[in-house]
């Protein structure tokens, strides 16, 4: 008999909570469908370093899961706390007809375990056939050989996914009981008549707070925008966060206690039609939501920059890998080695004597044929000294530089080069050749982050010193250009001089740039292994002072890290947006079905169906926007700050990320709120 009113209680449910099952269903199926990825992927054929990439990817999808569960699970068991209390007078009738407490809590638990059961079989099959496309979608990022694809489902994702959610189900349970258990009939007869307490709140003290909360909120916009150069040390990022959290929930604290007289102030609105009916049912509502919609705010607040970050990263790590990287590959040495290695260990004589060879001399030592496996190949020679610094090139400009980016190091040495080893390079790259006249400098750069202080520098005419010479700059401004092949705008500075303003004793690398022998990808991939194999920055293998950089191993490294921040963004962000509109469509039912008597009496007094149906969908949407404007105004300083990051990249058009982020927004959180209020309308009409 229990499972039959458990049965009947869930069909009866299910047209009123159809957003409750939803959520359920999606959550299990995104859980599944991004812990499924690592069995998506054994079938690519890829690299070994790009299934390094993979697992990576995959070992920090995982630990997402963790944090994603939690959310989940916080979102479960609210959205239950609402199904309860909207089933008081359902208990207390059963109660009245002679069931235990014990036996109502059986009929929960009973109808905990069938839902459970639904929501998993529904959402793991939904996640199963999502994940064939999410298939395709990995290997188009990780732009692997898809030859062999077939269906594949992942039991190990299967696994995670009814653990993690088994035990979410059996916390829900444990909740359900304790409310039943502490319950009186009385309480429950008579809860359908108890309004939410609102405690009025002074206008003067909300006033006070609103406009420190909007203070500091301003302080915080403040340091991740035009004061983001405080920020110098890993902590101080905490301070904007702080503020602005705390801020937050200060703003709708405040907003709440005069919400209502901001409407009121227009008296010809505020009495137009069921203004006045739909204004203080949402005062009413802001006033008892407000932990929720500063939680909500901050979740959109972070969906939103995660979104529009992660895939413009994505974007910005792949769109200029052929300018960036124009030959197959790059390697340097360091000249006349000194002191001990970075582990702090001296170094063996064999180091030594092979910091005085050339890159091409150490190569045939170690049986690499330069002539039989490279082509196109060029040396040159990278000279630094401590009678050029940074600060040195910055002159006068100096002093403002250390005062706005304390973090800085200006007494690190300059990067210099020959002017015709820079022109060979400059060539070999399709960069402007450049000329210089006897006792004339230049200063080569990309990262758009570092040009700027050495434009103002230059701009000073500001003079430097080598060998006891004085040279003055060619050009004010500083020139397009960079030496090591990379995946994004990294190059801060080379000062490039005339050929004579430099000599031996001030070589510091020896680098050589060239193109692979070989003309198909499989035979470049042999050559690629043998110089990994032969540079210790890879492999960390202690064998040579050789430090190669590869086209592949940068391709390969851009695409992977793009690919993994936009797939954990994603995965954050769509779960974060899931959970605030389920949170608010969940309390606006709640509300409808409490306000039924309420527009039971407007029908009674003449109001049509359709003045009714426009005073809830303006309501709705007041609840659903609230937080979304805070997080949107959140979003604006947030993506500023990310673009002082993703500046080095070479990419600050986040337009297109912005645009498939709202896409995002109006699917999921425009979807919610459309189906809260066809569902609240149903209820209401009852």
């Amino acid at each position: 008999m229990l499972l039959k009113l458990s049965l009947r209680n869930i069909q009866r449910s299910f047209k009123d909570y159809m957003i409750y099952f939803m959520t359920l269903i999606l959550g299990v199926a995104i859980f599944y469908l991004f812990n499924s990825i690592e069995s998506q992927t054994v079938m690519m054929n890829v690299s070994s370093s790009t299934r390094e990439i993979i697992e990576l990817m995959v070992n920090v999808l995982s630990g997402v899961s963790v944090l994603v569960s939690f959310i989940l699970g916080f979102l479960i068991v609210y959205a239950s706390r609402f199904l309860m209390k909207r089933r008081n007078k359902e208990f207390g009738i059963y109660m009245t007809l002679g069931m235990s407490k014990r036996q109502i809590s059986s009929v929960l638990l009973c109808e905990t375990f069938l839902i459970g059961i639904i929501s998993l079989a529904v959402g793991l099959v939904i996640g199963v056939a999502l994940s064939q496309l999410m298939s395709i979608f990995v290997a188009n990022m990780f732009e692997a050989d898809m030859t062999q694809f077939a269906f594949v489902f992942s039991s190990s994702a299967m696994l995670k996914t009814m653990l993690y959610f088994g035990v979410i189900y059996v916390i829900v349970m444990i909740f359900n009981v304790f409310f039943i258990g502490k319950q009186e009939l009385i309480d429950l007869l008579l809860a359908h008549r108890k309004n939410e307490k609102i405690k009025m709140k002074n206008t003067w003290l909300c006033s006070a707070v609103f406009l420190i909360g909007v203070t500091m909120l301003g302080y915080a916009y403040y340091l991740v925008t035009a004061g983001v150069t405080k920020l110098d040390t890993a902590d101080k990022i905490f301070i904007p966060i702080a503020l602005g959290i705390i801020s937050t929930f200060m703003i709708f604290w405040s907003v709440s206690g005069f919400v209502l007289k901001i409407f009121m102030m227009n008296k010809k609105t505020y009495y137009m039609g069921l203004n006045t009916f739909t204004l203080r049912q949402f005062s009413s509502q802001m006033n008892t939501t407000v932990l929720s919609m500063g939680m909500i705010c901050l979740m959109l607040f972070v969906t939103i920059c995660v979104l529009s970050s992660g895939i413009s990263l994505k974007n910005a790590t792949t769109a200029s890998l052929h300018e960036l990287s124009p030959v197959d590959l790059y390697i340097e040495k360091t000249w006349d080695l000194k002191g001990n290695k970075a582990n702090g260990k001296p170094y063996n004589q064999k180091d030594l004597d092979d910091s005085h060879i050339s890159i091409t001399e150490s190569l045939e030592k170690l049986d690499f044929s330069v002539e039989e496996n490279l082509k196109d190949v060029l040396t040159l020679n990278i000279y630094m000294t401590n009678d050029l610094t940074f600060g040195d090139v910055l002159g006068n400009y100096a002093d403002d530089v250390h005062k706005q980016m304390p973090y800085l190091r200006l007494d690190s040495a300059e990067k210099i080069m020959r002017l015709s080893d820079y022109n060979k390079v400059a060539k070999r790259y399709n960069k402007p050749l450049l000329q210089l006249k006897d006792h004339e400098y230049m200063v080569v750069a990309n990262f758009s982050g570092m040009i700027p202080l050495r434009n103002e520098a230059l701009k000073m005419n500001t003079q430097i010193q080598l060998l006891g010479e004085t040279y003055h700059p060619a050009i004010q401004e500083c020139q397009d250009g960079f030496l090591v092949p990379s995946a994004n705008q990294s190059n801060s500075g080379i000062v490039v001089v005339p050929d004579n303003a430099v000599n031996e004793s001030m070589k510091e690398e020896n680098v050589l740039i060239a193109d692979y022998q070989a003309n198909d990808e499989v035979k470049k991939q042999i050559v690629e292994n043998k110089i990994r194999s032969l540079s210790n920055h890879t492999y960390a293998k202690d064998l040579t002072n050789l430090d190669a950089i590869t086209k592949i191993s940068i391709y390969e490294g851009s695409i992977g890290i793009g690919t993994m921040v936009i797939f954990i963004g994603i995965y954050i962000g769509v779960i974060f947006l899931l959970s605030s509109a389920a949170i608010l469509a969940l309390k606006e039912l709640s509300e409808s079905a409490d306000n039924k008597e309420r527009y039971m009496m407007l029908r009674k007094i003449g109001t049509d169906e359709r003045m009714l149906n426009r005073a809830l969908f303006t309501q709705i949407s007041l609840f659903f926007i609230a937080p979304l404007i805070l997080a949107v105004i959140h979003s604006f300083f947030g993506i500023e700050f990310c673009k002082f990051f993703l500046q080095s990249f070479g990419e600050e058009n986040l337009m297109p990320s912005i645009i498939m982020t709202v896409i995002f927004i109006v699917v999921i959180y425009g979807g919610y709120m459309m189906i809260t209020y066809f569902s609240s309308r149903a209820m209401l009409k009852e």
